[in-house]
């Protein structure tokens, strides 16, 4: 493997990656071999926290296009929506029926907001897991099922009611799917969005102070948008935790992976 010849090599002094958690491990493991200093940035599958307080509107129309941009093929695109049970029907409303009006087709046709997926293999992915959410009992609220004719289409996807057990639910599905998932305490919120061994990218929306706060703390993330879905810029450290990597890229953060500390001690 290319890979396996370039981290052995001795020109090669540090490692980077961004891509899946597997290749991520193969690699890590390749470069301590040589105990050399690798940063990857990984995969996924981005919790959004909705509370009762919350501007239901933003949260909705804002997640619909943090979730479906590049065909959900985004480390950072929130994948899992859980709402507090006073809201709950308000967002599925605007959040299905934001999806339902997306256009999916060729990028190069105008007026188009969502693509293809990468490959034959993402497609398949995607109709499995769908498939077996359902039947654990899953309701598909928009979506659910390729678009029939040339390309890897695969329709913008809302999954409700969908049991812990299902494949979707453990595993970053990297395409057009979203979860949505009532709650009705903070603790229950926090124990399932940390629950998944990721902790790239996670998103709360509150009015309140004191939540933003508690939950920014309490997020098992590297990267928390508070009321928004905009957590990246040139000049700030983009990395997670846990399985989803270790290290920064970006910021001065970012550089500093690339340096290493010298002590010179002259009398």
């Amino acid at each position: 493997m290319v890979s396996a010849h370039l981290i052995a090599s001795p020109v090669i002094r540090k490692v980077t990656f961004t891509g899946s958690v597997p290749v991520g491990r193969l690699l890590s493991s390749r470069a301590a071999e040589g105990v050399k200093p690798i940063t990857l940035e990984l995969g996924g599958h981005g919790p959004v926290l909705v509370f009762d307080d919350a501007d239901v509107e933003a949260a909705a129309i804002g997640g619909v296009a943090n979730r479906f941009r590049g065909t959900g093929q985004v480390c950072i695109s929130s994948t899992r929506f859980l709402v507090q049970r006073g809201v709950y029907d308000q967002f599925v409303q605007r959040f299905v029926a934001a999806t339902a009006k997306l256009s999916v087709g060729s990028g190069l046709v105008d007026g188009i907001e969502v693509g293809p997926l990468a490959n034959q293999r993402q497609l398949e992915k995607m109709e499995q897991l769908v498939a077996d959410a359902v039947e654990r009992g899953a309701r598909v609220l928009a979506g659910g099922k390729r678009i029939q004719g040339p390309g890897y289409f695969f329709a913008p996807t809302v999954l409700a009611d969908v049991p812990m057990e299902a494949r979707v639910m453990q595993e970053e599905p990297f395409g057009p799917i979203a979860i949505v998932s009532v709650f009705d305490t903070m603790d229950e919120a926090l124990t399932e969005a940390n629950r998944l061994p990721y902790g790239l990218s996670a998103y709360a929306f509150t009015r309140s102070a004191r939540t933003a706060i508690d939950v920014g703390d309490r997020l098992e993330a590297g990267m928390i948008g508070i009321n928004q879905y905009r957590i990246v810029a040139t000049e700030l450290p983009f990395g997670g935790m846990k399985e989803s990597g270790h290290g920064s890229e970006g910021g001065t953060e970012g550089i500093g992976y690339y340096l290493t500390n010298k002590f010179i001690s002259q009398a």
